[in-house]
């Protein structure tokens, strides 16, 4: 089944909910309206379609292989990212001075689900570089940046993310790899170190379409207190780089094996070794012992990611669904409306598991986009004030695209083979791929109890609910919006709206007052507040999206998309929305049952 990006969809959120024409009034963001968004949205789709999309079911029959510490991906992978990184993708939303684009992430992140609905596996390569550039960004000298991020700016190396480790798991206070200052011909230390140790489960650690591999790895300097204390962050290059910028001899890293997985098989998982044969060389990025803070401008911008890959393969499961319910012809429409068999399109659960389809993808893809565009604002705004306030924002919204999303996209994912029936479970549909795939995305990058942890602890209780609190009147200021409105799907949409919302405040009342006497009971509850919030925050972007599409649809602009958008967001409310009161039940009055009563049940 081919995929064809939905651009319609996309520019709609683009212009209409993040509002790309004030990101536009942005210092350096003055030529990224509308006109190049719909333009550089085109040329995305064109290399998607074309060519990435239909390497994904060969990557999933023909994963990448290991032989002898080399690793060969799927055939056609390499000539495909010759072409991503010649088009200047990698380096779209990256700082022009280092030979990036400098567009803003409002279109980069419709870019970034294009990419990733073509090809999951061939798209983690640049999200993990896209890290690492952003960690050089922040925290690399200038001698650092001027090496290593031309270079991964224009895809001719790539970069990686080096966390955990054998015994670490998700608790990067056990980390054992370990970092010695080098010493010169002098006798004083050169500024270089040597490295030690195994690090595990390194997307794109190893693999052969690219020349350089630049590694970011945490590690411990001799000394260094116990716990994230004492973790410092490395470059290590597979390859060590000349000071010319040429590539010199294979560092002391290898990779031992890579993984084999339940899905993205194409992306090489890989163990890797350091020091084997006398020590990896790195270099220091920052200062000392505040490897983990660093490490996390990595890990936000790749969280961020990972909810948008929840979005594309969502995407790309309906695609496929849709299709089939068009086509395939079983038993005969229960009211009697066609006199024989007809498409189960026709079938009401079908249309009920499509609808749910669309309107979870639709809703998140709206989330994603707005945080976006906060972020854009958080770093470019003139006043200091807006940037504080559009960043608090946008860290609040990144465990819900990144914790959401991918929940969201497990459901999906499973409706899409649910569609095909018996079909859907034989792998030559492919549509069994999408929902293996997914499964990952919950894992990653942090498991989603980590990001509910994260909204608990560091997003809520960290300012006793301020930015939650601010959200919540941002969407009561929509629901004023609806109210003044006259149509059924305006009153089905702020009916359900508003009691979603009202449960989303009583939850985030609970977590602030019991967090501290009770922490057992709040983080009892911390998945279903995320899943709460997450889906409430997609909800209020579907209900902003119902307003536009009824002033368009009364002014006969592209009536039938903003029909079928005023259809999705009346779906969202009535079939998703009306389910939060329930999950604020559970959450402010079920910690027990978690808690205390569960041990009787093991």
């Amino acid at each position: 089944m081919s995929y064809r990006a939905p651009l319609k969809d996309m520019l709609f959120c683009v212009e209409h909910l993040a509002q790309i024409e004030n990101v536009a009034k942005l210092p350096g963001f003055e030529e990224a309206g509308l006109e190049t968004a719909q333009a550089v949205l085109e040329e995305c789709a064109k290399l998607n379609e074309d060519v990435v999309a239909p390497l994904n079911r060969a990557g999933d029959l023909q994963p990448s292989s290991f032989q002898s510490g080399k690793v060969t991906t799927t055939p056609g992978f390499k000539e495909a990212f010759r072409q991503f990184a010649e088009g200047g993708w990698q380096g779209l939303q990256h700082p022009a001075a280092f030979g990036g684009q400098g567009l803003p992430k409002t279109i980069g992140a419709a870019c970034i689900e294009m990419l990733n609905s073509a090809n999951l596996s061939f798209a983690l390569c640049p999200l993990l570089t896209d890290g690492a550039i952003e960690a050089l960004l922040t925290a690399g000298t200038e001698e650092q940046q001027q090496r290593y991020l031309p270079k991964l700016i224009s895809g001719q190396w790539t970069g990686t993310m080096n966390l955990t480790e054998p015994q670490a798991g998700s608790d990067l206070a056990l980390v054992r790899t370990r970092a010695e200052p080098q010493l010169g011909p002098s006798g004083q230390p050169d500024g270089s170190y040597r490295i030690f140790g195994t690090k595990i489960y390194i997307t794109y650690g190893e693999h052969d379409m690219a020349e350089n591999i630049v590694h970011l790895v945490l590690a411990r300097v001799a000394g260094a207190p116990e716990g994230v204390k004492g973790i410092s962050l490395f470059i290590v290059p597979k390859f060590l780089v000349n000071a010319d910028g040429s590539l010199g001899e294979r560092n002391d890293v290898q990779c031992v094996s890579i993984e084999h997985k339940l899905g993205i098989k194409a992306s090489p998982t890989a163990v890797l070794q350091y020091g084997d044969r006398g020590g990896a060389t790195g270099w220091l990025i920052g200062q000392e012992n505040r490897g983990l803070e660093y490490m996390f401008i990595m890990m936000n911008a790749a969280r961020y990611a990972v909810g948008v890959q929840g979005i594309a393969v969502a995407e790309r499961s309906y695609q496929q669904a849709v299709a089939y319910a068009k086509d395939r012809v079983q038993s005969r429409p229960v009211d009697g409306s066609l006199p024989g068999s007809a498409a189960i399109i026709h079938h009401p659960d079908v249309r009920r598991m499509l609808m749910t389809m669309r309107a979870h993808t639709e809703g998140c893809r709206a989330m994603a986009i707005a945080a976006a565009a906060a972020y854009d604002a958080a770093h470019a705004h003139p006043d200091a004030e807006q940037r504080r306030q559009h960043q608090a924002f946008y860290e609040f919204m990144v465990p819900l695209v990144k914790g959401y999303s991918t929940e969201m996209s497990l459901e999906v994912t499973s409706l899409g083979v649910q569609v095909h029936g018996g079909m859907g479970y034989i792998e030559e549909t492919g549509a069994a791929q999408h929902y293996r795939d997914a499964k990952i995305l919950t894992i990653y990058e942090g498991t989603t109890a980590i990001q509910a942890n994260d909204l608990v602890g560091r997003k809520t209780l960290r300012d006793g609910g301020t930015v939650a609190k601010a959200v919540a009147r941002q969407i009561a200021q929509t629901e004023g919006e609806l109210a003044d409105r006259s149509s059924a799907a305006a009153r089905a949409v702020l009916r359900r709206l508003r009691a979603a919302r009202v449960a989303f405040e009583q939850v985030v009342d609970f977590v602030v007052a019991s967090g501290k006497s009770d922490p057992n009971a709040v983080f009892a509850g911390s998945v279903p507040y995320l899943m709460l919030a997450g889906q409430l925050v997609a909800g209020w972007q579907m209900a902003r999206a119902l307003l536009v599409a009824e002033d368009a649809q009364a002014a006969g602009t592209d009536v039938d998309f903003m029909a079928a958008k005023i259809a999705t967001a009346r779906f969202y409310a009535e079939h998703m929305l009306a389910k939060l009161p329930g999950v604020r039940d559970g959450i402010v009055e079920g910690a027990e049952s978690v808690t205390a009563l569960a041990l009787e049940a093991f």
